[in-house]
Order: C-alpha cells, then structure tokens, then sequence
C-alpha cells in the first residue's frame, strides 16, 4: 500500500518509495509496478500525475484526480506557482547556503536557465578514510529548486563538486562503491520533502509533508544527523 500524504476532491499526494517508477515508459525496463497504477487501484480511479520524481528519488508525488485539475496544477508547477522542497545527502562540505545559476541542456542540445537554492542543515564526518583524505565527510542539505529541469538538483550538485550519495550517473562512482560495499547501501539519498502551493479550485493554502523512507533514515542514523 502506498502512503497517503494528502486527498481531497482533486487532488491525491503519495510518500513514493525510492525505486518505483511514476508510469510505464520505454527505458522502464523489467520494472512491474509503477506509482500511477498502484495508485489508481489503492483508491478506485483514474489519477493524473501532476510532476515528476526520477525513479531514484523518494518523496512527495502529487496526482489530480481529473483532467481540469490536471491542466491547472500542471500550469501552477510551470508557473513556479509551487514550493518545493528536498533533502539531500551530499559528499563532502557544502556552504552555509548557495544559489546555483547554471543553465541545463536539453535533448535537443538547447540550454534552458536553471537555479536551485539550498541550504545546509548538518554536517558529518566518519572516521573512515576515503581515498587520499583521512575521514569522510557529508552534508545533509535542503534544497529549493527555482526551475524545474530534468535532473536538476541531481546536476546542479554535481557542477558544484558535491554529488549527492547514491547518485548514477550525476555522481561520485567511488563514494557510491564505498557506501555500496561498506553500508549495502545504494539508493540515491535524494528526497522530496514538501509542497506548498494554492490550490487552484478552493483557494485555501496547501502545505504537504512527507517523512524520509527507511533507507535514508538509516543513513542519517549511521551519520548521526537528524532532520
């Protein structure tokens, strides 16, 4: 059963666990579940998702529940009509808080603007070497993503040189290796936290939490850091 963040009459949020896909698409591969049709049959009907999470990527997925919700929701998300926030573990780090301005290419090879902000809510540090330092550190970050590209936050952390942990192909392959074969851990530590937004149709302000899954609560708990 997936969790149900928030419902109404429009709209439906789920806390999408790292790994589900949100529809079937043509690099779906052998995936047999996907967030669109578990959660069309958990309530009974037909849902429209309103954005996307990348495979990877764990949190707040929103649906609307019929097509003139869709179109209206879908025009508030282009509109940067909806807050959105994410937690991230990074390598190494970071600044107190950034704005990164760095425009993304698209398919076709067109740059498209792009900026994220992001804040730092704690840092880590192990008492293992990595490569040619003598601990390893990390940075649990919340970020604000301005523009909404494909991969954004994923890219953006990356041109900064601090990837995030779990990350393929945007990050670290050594880290992931590390934390693969010394933790058996492998999920991108990326995470949609909340939205907040006006509903388009009652006009009442909508604020949506989500909690972080298992597996990055494990992380957070062996870097002794806290949300």
């Amino acid at each position: 059963m997936l969790e149900l963040l928030y419902e109404d009459e429009d709209l439906v949020a789920i806390n999408k666990p790292h790994g589900l896909l949100v529809h079937r698409t043509s690099i779906a591969g052998d995936a047999k579940e996907f967030a669109l049709q578990l959660l069309r049959d958990q309530i009974g009907q037909k849902v429209y998702p309103a954005h996307r999470l990348d495979r990877k990527t764990g949190g707040i997925l929103l649906f609307s529940k019929n097509k003139e919700m869709d179109s209206l929701i879908q025009q508030d998300f282009a509109n940067q009509k909806i807050d959105k926030k994410y937690i991230a573990v990074l390598r190494g780090f970071v600044p107190d808080q950034k704005l990164i301005d760095y425009p993304l290419k698209k398919e076709n090879g067109t740059e498209q603007e792009a900026q994220t902000y992001f804040s730092i809510l704690g840092q880590s540090e192990l008492d293992i070497p990595f490569g040619k330092h003598p601990t390893s550190r990390y940075s649990l970050v919340e970020a604000n993503p301005v523009t909404g590209r494909m991969h954004q936050i994923r890219k953006h952390f990356a041109h900064i040189f601090h990837p995030i942990i779990g990350d393929r192909p945007h990050g670290c392959n050594k880290q992931n290796k590390f934390w693969k074969e010394t933790f058996e851990m492998d999920t991108m530590l990326l995470h949609a936290k909340s939205l907040n937004f006006i509903h388009p149709v009652s006009k009442q302000e909508i604020s949506i939490e989500s909690q972080v899954q298992p597996e990055f609560a494990r992380v957070l708990n062996l870097l002794n850091l806290s949300l």
